[in-house]
């Protein structure tokens, strides 16, 4: 299989390495950018860009400018990191079309699961759409969930709930995360909304519900 190839754009050099060095590991092609102009004139010539990774702050073109220029040829995933953690930016971030949103400083373990699990649900990670974690078998394109087996009728929040709970197995999922996620950033809704729909979900997986584990005072994971 072709290793899939992934921009990491940022102008410090030791980042790029750091952040480089993960993702070899794991099997990726990594293409390097120390600012915008030379990060687009990459992405133009290399036709077959799974991913890219952007820093805000940058030198001649900033991430955001990086991420509009992208934007309007391509809808390749995008991961903005930022040094600052503004409410503001992750709305502009987001608007823009920006899948992931990661402040510095970050575990780039946490980065290269994220990276992961992008691929996954823009089915780019694997032929087909079928993800499973102890016993649970999910089906994106055909709309699906069996436990052992056995079909499961889930609501079509409760589908997409378990669908990210399972591409991102083993990471502690905020609340705000998840909305961010399922209902989308513009949702304004509260914690009782995801409480409430986890609570249906852990009910229909029977025993397999304890795999959603509560993550006290942030939100979730699920640990098969």
């Amino acid at each position: 299989m072709e290793k899939r190839k992934v921009l990491v754009v940022d102008d410090e050099s030791r980042m790029r390495k750091l952040v480089r060095d993960f993702l070899v590991k794991q099997d990726y092609e990594v293409l390097e950018a120390g600012d915008g102009e030379e990060a687009l004139d990459l992405f133009y010539e290399q036709k077959d860009i799974a991913l890219v990774i952007l820093d805000v702050m940058m030198p001649k073109m900033d991430g955001w400018q990086v991420c509009r220029e992208i934007r309007k040829y391509a809808k390749v995933p995008i991961i903005m990191l930022t040094a600052k953690s503004d409410e503001h930016d992750e709305l502009q971030g987001f608007e823009l079309g920006v899948d992931e949103y990661i402040t510095k400083p970050f575990s780039p373990k946490i980065l290269v699961a994220r990276v992961e699990a992008i691929l996954r649900r823009t089915g780019q990670f694997n032929s087909e759409d079928i993800i499973r974690v102890g016993g649970i078998e999910l089906n994106k394109a055909a709309h699906q969930v069996k436990l052992d087996g056995k079909d499961v009728e889930l609501s079509y929040k409760e589908f997409e709930l378990l669908a990210y709970f399972m591409e991102n197995e083993g990471i502690a999922l905020s609340r705000e995360k998840i909305l961010n996620n399922v209902w989308n950033y513009d949702y304004f809704g509260d914690a009782r909304t995801i409480d409430t729909h986890v609570k249906k979900l852990r009910s229909k997986l029977g025993d397999k519900g304890e795999m959603i584990r509560t993550v006290w005072g942030l939100g979730y994971k699920m640990e098969g």
